[in-house]
């Protein structure tokens, strides 16, 4: 990726960032709403640093289909609060057991499990409550809302983010095939990174040909995060990474590392990113972004 584009893609999405900050602010629940530390748990999670990739690329498919990305930041800001409350119970003493994440100590640390949990719970009910609100539709289109409400609830369950959770817990210490490695990939973290794609296709009024392509382009970027994750559990900058490093290993993690080696993960990674670029051929340079936004995936270090 050229130094230009770099400039231009870390603009495009500081830009985003900030739109979705801003947002989150506005949808959170008040304070008065309910105890006092659920609220400081939530924005605690919420506003750790992530890099509202999701959102983002809600926002940047919208704009790739000839919508405007600020026309959906309600759907945007809940595909997040659904991602934060996955990290918050990721990190829990019985799932993956972790101390820090950006590096800040984890909700369960901070807050206890209990809340820990509660606070995952609130961030992902208050997501499906801001995406069955009528403006989470520009143009107030119930069949969009329904749908794309649908499509997110089946990513983030035993379909996609959740049973990929299973299955990575259960396949601790065992040997698995490629094939299942990559099945779990593509629930665990690709279904919610392509639904974020599909959602603000559909919301923005895109052609049935363009959502296929789109979904097509976050099967591909969604496998590539992960593996890029996995390379970067063994080789990444803990300091960089707000986190410890080499856990999959101690955790007895079939991964693509651990599977295909670090030359063959990388090659697979770069050959995901490129297929994720092909995908986008018909569009026109509106779609710059998500094009950008693969390359990223494969270069970013934390």
């Amino acid at each position: 990726m050229q130094s230009e584009n770099v400039t231009t893609l870390e603009t495009y999405l500081a830009e985003r960032k900030a739109l979705i900050d801003g947002a989150l602010e506005e949808f959170l629940p008040g304070a008065g709403d309910g105890p006092e530390i659920i609220h400081q748990a939530l924005r605690y999670s919420l506003f750790a640093g992530g890099k509202r990739l999701r959102p983002i690329l809600c926002m940047a498919a919208a704009e790739a289909t000839g919508g405007r990305g600020e026309d959906f930041l309600s759907c945007a800001c809940a595909l997040e609060m659904i991602h934060t409350y996955s990290l918050i119970h990721d990190d829990l003493p019985s799932m993956d057991n972790d101390d820090y994440r950006r590096g800040m100590a984890t909700s369960h640390r901070v807050f206890g499990e209990g809340i820990a949990i509660l606070a995952g719970d609130a961030l992902l009910t208050e997501a499906f409550h801001l995406l069955s609100r009528a403006e989470s539709t520009r143009d107030d289109n119930t069949e969009k809302r329904f749908r794309v409400i649908n499509l997110i609830a089946r990513a983030a369950g035993a379909a996609g983010m959740v049973g990929g959770q299973v299955m990575d817990l259960q396949g601790e210490g065992k040997t698995a095939a490629l094939e299942t490695i990559e099945d779990t990939h593509r629930r665990k973290t690709g279904a919610m990174l392509t639904v974020s794609v599909v959602s603000g296709a559909i919301l923005a009024g895109a052609t049935a040909a363009q959502i296929a392509a789109l979904s097509s382009y976050g099967q591909d970027i969604g496998l590539a995060f992960q593996i890029a994750d996995d390379i970067l559990n063994v080789t990444g900058d803990s300091a960089l990474m707000g986190k410890g490093t080499g856990s999959d290993i101690s955790k007895g993690k079939t991964t693509f590392p651990a599977m295909l080696g670090m030359e063959a993960s990388r090659r697979r990674l770069t050959e995901l990113v490129g297929g994720a670029a092909s995908h986008l051929a018909g569009f026109d340079h509106r779609a710059e972004p998500l094009r950008q936004i693969a390359g990223y995936i494969m270069e970013r270090n934390r």
